[in-house]
């Protein structure tokens, strides 16, 4: 039968809550007892970071005279109100031996005025009534000294709230890097970064400080006065921390540096080769000269070379008494245009190419060649012209005065008035003044 029969072993150790329900204490008890050494626990060997109690510890707390009236009796905590009615005293008394540190708060917090309460061991205030010391402050007028404290505003409940918190702290760590991080929790941001200067030491230590108590949400009114409440604020207070929080991380440093993350060579990266630019095929160019522009004198030469243009043939009179038709007269010749020639190139143009390329006659076409190619020393060069090759441009200039021509009579037709002015514009106009040809002769 016993060989069939499953016994199950209880674990050593157990967690908060199931101790705490074990010992008839409510979590916030438990927590305090934990705090005040009441109650031992150890470190959870299972990595959680937490801490468990060993059955062993809660059988000893079970063993005691009293259970569990007497463990609860020595984690009530009571108020302002509550703890004068205990030590026989008004609560204003009560109030400025708090204020003078006499009596030291083991808890606070804010109620729905955000003003804040502050909770105290009622065994220690027992223990300080029943104190003959004590008996001068609890009766009659308060010493002159304590009264200058006080009216200098002296108020050491948060001081002596925040040493005592730090003792809880310091009592459970068993690393150095946590104690460390116990004395660093009180102190400012900017005070912990003045201390320790090494980035990595900061972030190290920062896994070890444990969570204030909050009040309320992030950045509200109640979390700010919380905060000021868990900060440190006299100058050797902060001044004390300092001190302590260099010792503890000089000895963590020695025991076990902090963690720093591997150093790694990152190979370079790959850049592309510059290669060179192949070499691209020769072109050759045609040299740039100046051009040279003859001016004015190289054009009047022109004109002076040029037949002068023969007047209208007068036609005698037919035996009717009609004039014979008239030919129309011949073009006038256009500017001669010459197409750019390298410098160095001998002249091939005779009167048969340029003939080609103008409406020139024959013999108007070598005089005009002749003179272009006669040297000149009126010839300049033109500040502005800019091409490719030497070249030499004949602008010949422009007549004030065009050939007019007789006009012929007409003594067949009556003689016609003017025509009235037209009013067709400048077409009209030019047309007036241009040579019309004459009318074929009636027959």
């Amino acid at each position: 039968m016993s060989a069939s029969t499953f016994d199950p072993t209880r674990p050593s150790t157990c967690t908060p809550s199931r101790a705490a329900r074990e010992l008839g204490l409510k979590r916030v008890e438990f927590d305090l007892a934990v705090q005040l050494g009441r109650i031992r626990t150890v470190p959870d060997e299972g990595g959680g970071g937490g801490r468990r109690v060993e059955r062993a510890e809660i059988e000893r707390l079970r063993a005691q005279d009293g259970f569990p009236e007497s463990l609860r009796e020595r984690v009530r905590v009571v108020g302002t109100a509550e703890g004068a009615a205990l030590m026989e005293i008004p609560a204003g008394r009560f109030t400025r031996l708090a204020r003078l540190g006499l009596l030291v708060p083991v808890k606070f917090y804010l109620n729905r005025y955000r003003a804040v309460v502050w909770l105290y061991l009622a065994e220690e205030l027992r223990r300080f009534t029943a104190s003959p010391e004590h008996a001068h402050l609890l009766k009659g007028r308060t010493p002159e000294t304590l009264r200058g404290q006080l009216a200098a505003g002296v108020d050491l409940r948060a001081r002596n709230w925040r040493a005592r918190r730090v003792g809880f702290l310091l009592r459970q760590a068993e690393d150095p890097w946590a104690r460390a991080g116990a004395v660093a929790a009180y102190l400012a941001p900017i005070e912990i970064a003045d201390v320790v200067k090494d980035p990595y030491e900061r972030a190290h230590l920062t896994r070890f400080r444990p969570v204030s108590p909050g009040q309320g949400a992030s950045g509200s009114p109640s979390a700010q006065l919380a905060e000021r409440i868990t900060t440190a604020q006299d100058a050797d207070e902060v001044g004390w921390l300092r001190s302590e929080l260099a010792r503890s991380v000089e000895e963590a440093r020695d025991s076990s540096p902090a963690p720093r993350p591997a150093a790694h060579r990152v190979p370079p990266a790959m850049r592309a080769v510059a290669r060179p630019i192949p070499p691209m095929a020769r072109t050759v160019t045609r040299p740039t000269e100046e051009t040279t522009r003859p001016c004015e004198p190289a054009t009047r030469s022109l004109e002076s070379a040029a037949p002068p243009p023969k007047p209208a043939a007068q036609f005698p009179q037919s035996a009717h008494g009609t004039a014979p038709s008239r030919k129309p007269a011949a073009p006038l010749p256009e500017p001669v245009t010459r197409r750019p020639e390298p410098v160095g190139r001998p002249a091939e143009l005779g009167p048969r190419v340029l003939h080609m390329r103008t409406r020139l006659p024959e013999s108007a076409a070598a005089q005009l060649i002749k003179a272009a190619t006669a040297p000149t020393d009126s010839a300049v060069r033109h500040p502005e012209s800019r091409v490719r090759s030497r070249e030499l441009y004949v602008v010949p200039r422009e007549s004030a005065v065009r050939p007019t021509v007789p006009p012929v009579p007409r003594d067949h037709e009556p003689a016609q008035p003017a025509p009235p002015p037209s009013s067709r514009g400048l077409r009209t106009w030019l047309r007036r003044r241009s040579a019309r040809p004459a009318r074929p002769a009636r027959v």
